[in-house]
């Protein structure tokens, strides 16, 4: 019997990267999986392969930034498979890496209202439907700037920190209504996020070692995933307010040491190439 038998999750932005890894593990795991993206052909065709994988799945496309298709989202999910266990809130958006005022501010709003309001609008259907079962699983998803400034990443780095904050707000808030409601920061992860990069034209000279960076400390998403199939099963019942975060620092000061030897001694040393694209600033 798999870790999250009998339960259905919903994943938001769960066509792709880390959502589509979720996904996956989840179904592996035994547990109705409805995913959502911005694209119902996207939606489709990954429903389509899990599936083929022998998985329960179903999908909508949603904005997660209107709140009517959140709870669309959480009405097509109680139709497909009469209720819900677990909410995960995956779905984000980064602009290009570069000083804020040089973003454009088109994309700077879209980030946000994908990660804030998305979180926000996600949380609020969720627990509306767990409060009166006095159970379920509420996991928003953390990264890069959650504790810490985020420099050239202010748009993305900023709605993280909010992210945290709000979800341990939560946590507090309801502690004593039976849900989990939890935050999770994956580390860096080899997908399209990092791996197809817009930078602010003029500031492509900051990216000099991300390759390195990507190659010595980012992992696939399948490792983070496997550590999000943990969070929804019955290992963290009875505890809210959990902040669990992959990135180990030893871990990566070893990688780096491997790598420089690697280098030094001329091995090859192996990893994905981010696409960079300048694109023209604000101002």
């Amino acid at each position: 019997m798999g870790l999250l038998e009998n339960k259905v999750a919903v994943i938001t932005g769960g066509t792709r990267g880390l959502g589509l890894a979720m996904a996956q593990a989840f179904a592996r795991e035994g547990a109705s999986v409805v995913i959502a993206s911005r694209s119902t052909e996207a939606v489709t065709k990954t429903v389509d392969a899990l599936r083929a994988e022998g998985g329960q799945a179903s999908g909508l496309a949603c904005d997660v930034s209107d709140l009517a298709q959140v709870q669309a989202l959480a009405d097509h999910a109680l139709n497909a498979f009469s209720r819900f266990d677990i909410w995960v809130n995956n779905a984000g958006l980064s602009p290009a890496y570069g000083p804020t005022v040089h973003v454009q501010p088109e994309e700077f709003v879209k980030a946000t209202q994908t990660n804030i309001l998305g979180t926000y609008y996600g949380s609020v259907v969720a627990l509306r439907h767990f409060f009166p079962k006095r159970s379920g699983k509420l996991i928003n998803l953390i990264g890069a700037g959650a504790r810490a400034p985020a420099p050239m990443q202010n748009a993305y780095g900023s709605s993280k920190a909010w992210i945290r904050n709000f979800t341990l707000a939560l946590a507090k808030e309801y502690k004593d209504s039976g849900v989990g409601i939890l935050a999770f920061s994956p580390g860096m992860m080899t997908t399209d996020l990092i791996i197809n990069v817009q930078v602010v034209a003029g500031y492509e000279h900051l990216l000099k070692s991300f390759p390195t960076v990507i190659r010595v400390i980012a992992k696939p998403p399948e490792v983070a995933a496997r550590k999000a199939v943990w969070l929804a099963s019955s290992a963290t019942d009875g505890r809210t307010g959990v902040e669990v975060h992959l990135f180990n620092p030893a871990a990566m000061l070893l990688s780096f040491l491997r790598d420089r030897a690697h280098r030094l001694t001329g091995q090859k040393t192996d990893g994905p190439q981010p696409v960079i694209t300048s694109v023209p600033p604000a101002i």
